[in-house]
């Protein structure tokens, strides 16, 4: 059944969600996808790498197959995630005129199926880039999103500048879609379970615990990881901690809300004791109901990483969440 939202807020899925699914490979991503629009909520946000073979060169029959099969549910794509390889070879950087050309199809594709809107990271297009696609974007009715997450926060070195590049062209063909993977008050209980399991010693446990946000404990982490002592076993999840997870307010967002047009309304789990699933949500609307925002807000979960719970019931629990916790605002 679609969710009821507030005129001009758009709640979405992603096809992230179901990423351990498609990857186990029992039914067609096509048909998973598909079924998200039966099961779920109608409008989807796309990850093709996970469901056109062709991919980054979709092929007309795989984008007019998912499209039609979509439309025929009623469902239909709000934002496609696109990819933008930026070297030929390991040592040899694609010129700007051969990233656009890379580009192109996914765009292409992503106005066939019916999208309306793309995304990069924060900043990798560049401005030479976002000057020579923007004429693009205006002829296939797209937006580009250039998305904002984790650790990054909009004064940083690294992502003031491509935030910067985006006012400067003042066009609304690109905007900026934030992840609120920035804004985490606690870290995932079933994470942190984890963690305990792999072997991190009792006293970061605690830190991280209840320090989350406090400078020194990310201190701390960096000392562990540099020091060679994180498990082998756990490396990948402990990065987390550096990259993925945020230590934001949503009050850090309210410079570039003007620029924002879609977010990720990033889960992890659903233990939601003391608010550490709802509260950020809850900040996210009160912001948003005093700008007049209207975009997608699209439910991604990233917990699939250690969980081997069901994508479909985590999800559908994870909208009537937001639902409730950001209808109030609208």
């Amino acid at each position: 059944m679609e969710t009821v939202f507030p005129e001009g807020w758009t709640l979405c899925a992603s096809t992230f969600n179901w990423a351990p699914d498609i990857v186990a490979a029992r039914r067609r991503a096509p048909d998973i996808v598909a079924g998200i629009a039966d099961s779920t909520v109608k409008t989807i946000e796309l990850e093709p790498g996970l469901v056109w073979r062709s991919f980054p060169d979709p092929s007309d029959g795989e984008v007019d197959e998912l499209r039609e099969s979509l439309v025929a549910r009623g469902g239909r794509v709000s934002i496609v995630g696109v990819s933008l390889d930026d070297f030929v070879t390991r040592t040899q950087r694609r010129s700007a005129q051969e990233r656009l050309d890379f580009l192109v199809p996914q765009l292409r594709a992503a106005h066939r199926v019916g999208a309306g809107g793309v995304r990069l990271p924060i900043g990798q297009a560049g401005p030479e880039l976002l000057a020579m696609v923007r004429p693009l974007l205006h002829e296939l009715d797209l937006v580009l999103y250039e998305e904002i997450q984790g650790q990054q926060v909009p004064d940083h070195p690294a992502v003031a500048p491509a935030l910067e590049a985006i006012a400067r062209l003042d066009d609304d063909r690109v905007r900026v879609l934030v992840d609120i993977s920035m804004l985490m008050p606690t870290l995932p209980v079933t994470y942190l379970e984890e963690l305990r399991r792999g072997g991190i010693s009792p006293d970061l446990i605690r830190r991280l615990e209840d320090e989350w946000r406090d400078p020194a404990t990310l201190d701390a982490v960096t000392a562990l990881l540099r020091s060679g002592d994180v498990p082998p076993q756990i490396h990948t999840l402990f990065m987390n901690l550096l990259i993925r997870f945020g230590r934001s307010g949503a009050a850090d967002l309210a410079g570039i809300l003007p620029r924002v047009g879609a977010f990720h309304l990033k889960f992890w789990d659903l233990d939601d004791d003391g608010g550490r699933v709802s509260q950020p949500l809850r900040d996210l609307g009160c912001l948003l109901g005093r700008s007049g925002f209207s975009g997608t807000l699209t439910s991604e979960w990233g917990g699939h990483e250690w969980l081997t719970n069901d994508p479909t019931e985590m999800t559908r629990k994870h909208l009537a969440l937001a639902e409730t916790a950001l209808a109030p605002f609208g």
